[in-house]
């Protein structure tokens, strides 16, 4: 089987890390095409074997990307075509269909109650995405919970499958040596009490939440922000007037495994640490974003062994409660998180072990089971 897998963009984000991964698991020849932005892990697929396209697509509304793309599935002869995020979803579910190929495939992997990939849900966005979701055999949803929202929004259940986000649990395994350097790396004091966010640093995340929050907190306590984004200004002035950017580090986007050799954050890169290394320093990691559609850095924590605060995790919470015990929900902003990371640390460090719940969400599993679903694209039947 040839597959093409078509995403808006490349750069370190949960989606774009998420396909790398697949792509590495899945036994099927298998080529990108990007949209926009082919970054790091573009390279990193390059890396992989893996050939990766650019189309060079201008905004939203560059309808001359449609025939291109077109164009490049008839030349590639693909057996089927897998989309992810709004714009390839839209661009390339057409594109596939006028190519001639009908087993297309779209994962939605950032359907909020409210946004989707930080757009508002609005009935143009809406109409848009149920018109070309009509032009797929199935839409894959990364949680139960994003399955749901699906159906509200007037996908037909039969239509939708679940195939949640996978990790390789092996690669965020707690090494004590590596804590240790990593710690010293970034510069941290003996003795630091690292509270660590994970994220694109957007308004969606609320990352300003973590801010507020460590100015009501011991000296000792410092704040790891993992990613980058339009917020990071905004995050760096809130650190400055609450006192505290002393004591807030940001390492930009940092890939979740091996990077290209030459990519930014690449492992004995200048400065560069990758994810797995970052968790490894952290002591809790905290996620107050109040609309997840999936979870995936508080999986990872929780891979990590890292204890886990979170507002919203659909991966977590669609799960028995025994299966993450460290993971603890929170309800409310910066006064909670200061209750529930004071509470955190007065419990002390516990076994850096990964739960069930990280061993649930395995990468192979989720080939597998998206394995399944291609198959039955390509035979034109229901995949339940």
């Amino acid at each position: 089987m040839r597959a093409l897998h078509v995403i808006t963009g490349l750069g370190v984000g949960g989606a774009e890390q998420q396909l790398r991964l697949l792509v590495r698991n899945l036994p099927v020849d298998c080529d990108v095409v990007t949209l926009t932005n082919p970054g790091a892990v573009a390279e990193g697929l390059t890396a992989d074997g893996v050939r990766v396209m650019h189309l060079g697509m201008r905004g939203n509304r560059d309808l001359a990307a449609l025939p291109r793309l077109v164009r490049l599935i008839r030349g590639g002869r693909y057996d089927l075509v897998h989309t992810h995020l709004y714009r390839a979803c839209v661009y390339g579910r057409t594109a596939a269909r006028l190519a001639g190929v009908r087993a297309v495939v779209a994962t939605e992997h950032s359907l909020g109650d409210s946004q989707l990939e930080g757009r508002r849900l609005t009935a143009g966005v809406r109409g848009l995405y149920l018109a070309s979701e009509r032009l797929g055999r199935a839409t894959v949803a990364v949680s139960p919970t994003v399955a749901e929202r699906l159906r509200r929004w007037g996908v037909p259940g039969p239509r939708i499958e679940v195939v949640p986000n996978g990790i390789d649990v092996a690669g965020f395994r707690f090494d004590p040596a590596r804590r240790e350097s990593t710690r010293r790396r970034l510069g941290l004091p003996q003795g630091a009490y690292v509270v660590g966010g994970v994220g694109r640093l957007t308004s969606a995340k609320r990352f300003e939440v973590l801010v507020r929050a460590l100015a009501d907190l011991p000296d000792d306590v410092w704040l790891l922000l993992v990613g980058g984004g339009p917020q990071e200004s905004v995050l760096r002035r809130a650190a400055q007037r609450r006192g505290v950017a002393d004591r807030v580090l940001f390492t930009g986007e940092r890939p979740n495994g091996p990077a290209a050799p030459h990519a930014p954050g690449a492992p004995g890169a200048p400065g560069g640490l990758d994810l797995p290394s970052l968790l490894g320093a952290m002591d809790v990691l905290a996620s107050p974003c109040a609309e997840e559609a999936f979870g995936l850095a508080v999986v990872e924590a929780l891979a990590a062994g890292l204890p886990v605060l979170y507002v919203s995790c659909p991966a977590v919470d669609d799960l028995p409660k025994d299966a993450a015990p460290a993971a603890r929900r929170v309800q409310g902003g910066a006064d909670s998180f200061v209750r529930a990371l004071r509470q955190a640390r007065a419990q002390g460090p516990g076994p850096r072990a990964a739960p069930d719940a990280a061993h649930h969400y395995s990468i192979a599993r989720s080939a597998d089971r998206l394995m399944d679903i291609y198959t039955a694209a390509t035979l034109g039947v229901s995949s339940t």
